[in-house]
C-alpha cells in the first residue's frame, strides 16, 4: 500500500496540473478542489478506523481493510452523486464560489486515485468487491532488485518525499511560493 502521504499529494499534484495547464481559470477551479481532491485521496483508507472498533470482535485486518472502500464503486458512486448535482447553484465559500458538483467529481477522482495507487505501488484491490473477490495488483514496488522487506519499508517513504520535492520544486516555479515565507 502507498502511504498516506502518496494518497494525498498525488491527487493533489495531478489536480494542481490540471488547475494550471488545463483550466487556467483559478476562479472555475480554486484550490479548495485542489485540498478536496488530495483528503479524498484518503477517503478508501478510513476501513483501518471501521478495522480498529472491530478488530475486539475478531475481525482481522485482511476482512476489512481493501473491501467496501477499495472498489470502483466508491468513485462511481461520486461520479453519480456529480452528475446529479449538475443543476445544483455554486455556493460562494470564501471569495469562490464553489460547485458541489465539481466537489463530487474531484471526490470521484481522489478516490480513483487511491485505487489506481494501491494496485500499482504494493498491494492489491477487489475492484467489484462484493460481487466479486476478483483482485488485482501490480506490486510494481518489487521490480526493483531489493528484498521484499527492504522495498516495503523503503520504497514507500522515497516515493513520499520525491513526490514532496517535486511538488514544492513545482509550486515554487510557478507560484512563488517563497514570497509567502
Amino acid at each position: 500500500m502507498a502511504h498516506s502521504v502518496t494518497h494525498v499529494l498525488v491527487p493533489i499534484i495531478l489536480l494542481e496540473i490540471f488547475r494550471d495547464y488545463i483550466i487556467k481559470d483559478k476562479k472555475k477551479f480554486p484550490l479548495h478542489y485542489v485540498l478536496i481532491g488530495g483528503i479524498a485521496g484518503l477517503l478508501p483508507d478510513l476501513d483501518i478506523i471501521v478495522f480498529w472498533f472491530l478488530y475486539s470482535s475478531g475481525f482481522a485486518l485482511e476482512a476489512v481493510h481493501r473491501t467496501f472502500s477499495h472498489t470502483l464503486f466508491v468513485p462511481l458512486f461520486f461520479l453519480l452523486l456529480g452528475l446529479l448535482a449538475i443543476k445544483v447553484k455554486s455556493r460562494k465559500i470564501g471569495k469562490h464560489h464553489m460547485k458541489l458538483s465539481t466537489i463530487f467529481f474531484v471526490v470521484a477522482f481522489g478516490t480513483f486515485i487511491h485505487l489506481v495507487l494501491d494496485v500499482l505501488v504494493v498491494g492489491y484491490i477487489m475492484p467489484l468487491y462484493p460481487f466479486s473477490h476478483f483482485s488485482m495488483g501490480w506490486n510494481l514496488i518489487y521490480i526493483l532488485p531489493f528484498s521484499k522487506e527492504i522495498a516495503d519499508i523503503t520504497i514507500p517513504p522515497a516515493i513520499d518525499a520525491a513526490l514532496l520535492v517535486l511538488w514544492l520544486i513545482h509550486e515554487e516555479w510557478k507560484h512563488k511560493i517563497s514570497d509567502f515565507i
